[in-house]
């Protein structure tokens, strides 16, 4: 359950829409999927090559009530990064967001969503591997969803390890990839690198000085950390574009 009383969120964790095209040919397109709760809300981004396309990337977003869509900025910034590196993606509004039918449902129902928009990736995209990634309240989902389909790898971005219960969820069995600002102000540095210690099978972390929770003045930093550490073996993260 999220512990309102343990920190003080800003009204919105989104509203801001990055402009500007990645450097890959890609065609974004609207779409609704088929939710537990109702029509979801979803839009994706893939390469005009879809035969070259490495794996599609399914990224949840912040939490639903304070502002996270599929339009917040680290969202987008992960998306836009993904393409470059020849991943399609999907961003989708959970339930109760935007257009997407029902109300907040504490994780749980989210969780829920995210399973049934995994189900539609893999019912469409079937000879294509399926990556899982997610920002703040997004990192807890995509955390939840990744034990319960098969997924090829996982990003979470600042996962909130003092608002929920992250020792209660079961372990991925892929690849795990773990980014966190250590000046963040809402999901403490000391406190997820504490959980991560404690952890079986750890992710890969990165650590990134200076950075607070919303990446502010950091989206590049965390684009070009995102492309080292994801890029194919053998390809420069500055040419990781080619798959």
């Amino acid at each position: 359950m999220w512990k309102y009383s343990e920190v003080v969120l800003p009204l919105s964790l989104d509203g801001h829409l990055y402009d500007g095209e990645t450097d890959v040919p890609c065609v974004s397109a609207p779409l609704t999927i088929a939710g537990p709760a109702g029509n979801l809300e979803a839009i994706t981004s893939l390469p005009l090559e879809v035969e070259a396309m490495r794996a599609v990337a399914v990224i949840c977003h912040p939490h639903p009530l304070f502002g996270g869509t599929m339009a917040n900025k680290v969202v987008h910034y992960m998306s836009r990064t993904f393409n470059e590196l020849g991943v399609g993606t999907l961003r989708f509004n959970f339930r109760g967001v935007g257009a997407s039918a029902g109300s907040y449902a504490h994780g749980v129902g989210e969780t829920e969503d995210l399973l049934a928009v995994l189900d539609w990736v893999e019912e469409q995209y079937p000879e294509h591997a399926v990556w899982l990634a997610g920002f703040s309240f997004g990192a807890y989902v995509a955390l939840c969803g990744a034990g319960r389909r098969p997924v090829a790898r996982l990003i979470t971005v600042a996962p909130p390890a003092n608002l929920f219960d992250l020792d209660a969820v079961p372990l991925p069995s892929c690849p795990w990839l773990l980014i966190q600002g250590d000046q963040d102000e809402i999901v403490p540095c000391d406190e997820v690198l504490d959980w991560v210690d404690g952890l079986a099978r750890p992710p890969r972390v990165i650590c990134m000085k200076g950075v607070d929770h919303f990446f502010h003045g950091h989206l590049n930093d965390l684009r070009d950390r995102l492309k080292q550490a994801l890029a194919p073996r053998g390809t420069k993260a500055g040419d990781a574009k080619v798959a």
